[in-house]
């Protein structure tokens, strides 16, 4: 009877029902990408498991840096468009955004092959690296297009085909690929197909992309907004994500240097099951970050103050009772990759108790950026990224993995703190468990 009521209530509810349709998705996208880890640590050897997950981190820094923010301002303008009643400029804008991706793109492709092989093989000690960051570069522009085309699904209305290309979909070409090289003894492509996997995702989320765009017939009205416009809105989005990832890969980098492929493998096994957490944060951070824009442009503080709390709460309520389990059966979980993968306990541990910790500050991640200050994210997030590289730089040549995971949990828990801090003193809301 309780658990009909509580369906009852969810069915009735929006936003509930929303952040559970979004959240199950993730959950079903976690748990297949953890499967698909399984697989991977199984089959493939842990140095050609270091080469994906590393040339993965360099994809995720450097490609932040060319979306020059458009997967986070698309949904900003999307909530600013809304509340004038002015959603038919949005087409243009994400046609200007294409364009501009392709541009620094090219740029860092351009920048990629003016480097000496010689210089990044050296400052890594390992002549495959060049090779790796070099296709890596190729791929860029796929990769931030298909990322891009997901979040304009999302501002668009069209919740759940984000949901499913964001969790799901963009793992297939992936998946098949290594089943495949595994069967046919061509492990070593790993890589390749990896990358080749984000050629697919972005032609397959282009084309839905302009199918959307047609039947939408109100979206053909010209805009007013320039590239100088765009850009200047996004760019401080741009390196607040790119400060986010960097977070998520300065680790990633320096173990490569400083230990080896097979312990970048351990290690990034630890930071794929932590996402299991932060999908949860994630997912209802994209269900509220829309209606966080609009309500601020319609200067509703009360409604805001309202989702903001409701947000903190379902986060706490999810997150509470995985972290408890993810610990107590740590070494169970990472022994289900392989023996060898147990060495990062300590570090795993660490990591998940963090973002539990940080799970605690609700909507801190994406309130100053849709409620326009963004600038002010940005500061925070470059201090929390000298934090973290300074502490990286330091720890993991002593520490290795748990010096990494010691340093992204501090930088971590520094930007969330000060956030909510800087939110509650101008707003005056409450975007952490209270």
């Amino acid at each position: 009877m309780k658990a009909n009521s509580i369906f009852e209530k969810i069915s009735k509810n929006p936003f509930l029902k929303q952040s559970f349709g979004t959240l199950s998705l993730r959950v079903f996208g976690a748990l297949l990408l953890f499967g698909f880890t399984v697989f991977l640590t199984k089959t493939y050897s842990p140095k050609l498991v270091g080469q994906y997950d590393f040339v993965r981190s360099f994809l995720l820094s450097i490609g932040s840096m060319c979306l020059l923010g458009f997967d986070q301002s698309i949904i900003y303008f999307k909530g600013k468009l809304a509340s004038q009643n002015e959603l038919e400029k949005l087409k243009n804008i994400y046609a200007k955004m294409v364009v501009m991706l392709f541009g620094t793109s090219l740029l860092v492709l351009l920048i990629i092959a003016i480097i000496s092989k010689e210089t990044i093989n050296n400052y890594f000690s390992d002549s495959a690296v060049y090779s790796i960051l070099l296709k890596g570069t190729l791929a860029l522009f796929f990769s931030g297009l298909s990322i891009l085309n997901t979040e304009v699904f999302r501002a668009l209305d069209k919740l759940y085909v984000a949901e499913l290309f964001r969790n799901i979909i963009k793992y297939i070409p992936l998946i098949i690929g290594s089943i495949l090289l595994f069967y046919c003894h061509k492990q070593d492509y790993l890589v390749d197909v990896f990358l080749l996997g984000f050629v697919f995702l972005a032609l397959l989320s282009s084309a839905f992309v302009f199918i959307y765009f047609r039947k939408n017939t109100v979206l053909k009205t010209p805009d007013n907004f320039s590239h100088k416009e765009i850009f200047l809105k996004s760019y401080p989005i741009a390196i607040s994500a790119m400060a986010l990832f960097l977070l998520m890969c300065f680790d990633i980098m320096f173990l490569k240097k400083y230990r080896n492929d097979e312990t970048v493998a351990f290690y990034s096994v630890g930071v794929k099951i932590m996402t299991i957490i932060s999908i949860i944060i994630v997912s209802i951070n994209i269900t509220v970050s829309a209606k966080i824009a609009e309500l601020f442009a319609g200067h509703k503080i009360a409604e805001l103050r309202e989702v903001s709390r409701n947000s903190a709460r379902l986060i706490f309520k999810i997150t509470f009772p995985v972290i408890l389990l993810i610990s107590y059966f740590s070494e169970d979980i990472l022994s289900i990759f392989g023996h060898q993968y147990v060495v990062a306990q300590q570090a795993f541990l660490i990591l998940i108790i963090g973002q539990g910790i940080c799970s605690a500050f609700g909507t801190a991640s994406v309130y100053l950026n849709m409620s326009g200050r963004q600038h002010l994210f940005q500061i925070i997030l470059l201090i929390a990224v000298a934090i973290n590289f300074v502490l990286n730089r330091f720890l993991i040549p002593i520490y290795g993995m748990t010096g990494g995971a010691i340093a992204f949990v501090a930088s971590s828990f520094f930007w969330n703190l000060v956030s909510a801090i800087v939110i509650y003193r101008k707003d005056k809301i409450k975007v952490f468990l209270h």
